[in-house]
């Protein structure tokens, strides 16, 4: 019989081999500043309203941003930005110095060579364990020319035919 810690252990281990994408989740905060995380936990939920879910650990130095925020813009990177994906999963990281965002007309911060960028309102937020699952009505889509970053077993990929 495995006990907890060994369990745990194996959904992590579980969780690495489920291949995602990579996604950086920005917003302001109410005296403009930016703040932002990576996140794998993401996808679609619904097509009418447009609506996708984020993961956001509840100890995140952003999690009071995020949970106070009515906008935010996920970003899904290419392997270009995998270095950027890890400084955005760094607590503590200097995030945005030379990362090549700018700010959208309302002052989000918007990385301009994203593979894909969804403008979203916060729908609704629910507790997710340690997580807050954070619910997103997409209000603008702007698709990108590149192939997206791809997540599997700790490392990043890349799409291949």
């Amino acid at each position: 019989m495995s006990t907890t810690t060994e369990q745990a252990q194996l959904f992590r281990e579980a969780m690495a081999s489920f291949p995602s994408g990579v996604t950086i989740v920005t917003t302001t905060d109410a005296d403009g500043r930016w703040w932002g995380f990576t996140a794998t936990s993401f996808c679609s939920v619904s097509l009418d309203p447009p609506l996708v879910l984020v993961c956001l650990a509840r100890t995140a130095e952003c999690h009071p941003v995020f949970a106070a925020s009515d906008r935010w813009i996920v970003h899904v990177i290419h392997p270009d930005h995998a270095d950027l994906a890890v400084r955005f999963a760094t607590r503590g990281a200097d995030k945005f110095t030379d990362a090549g965002f700018r700010p959208d007309p309302r002052g989000l911060p918007v990385l301009p060579r994203a593979c894909v960028t969804l403008d979203c309102t916060t729908h609704a937020t629910y507790p997710g364990g340690d997580h807050t699952i954070l619910l997103g009505r997409v209000q603008h889509t702007r698709l990108g020319e590149t192939e997206p970053a791809i997540y599997f077993r700790r490392s990043f990929r890349t799409v291949s035919a």
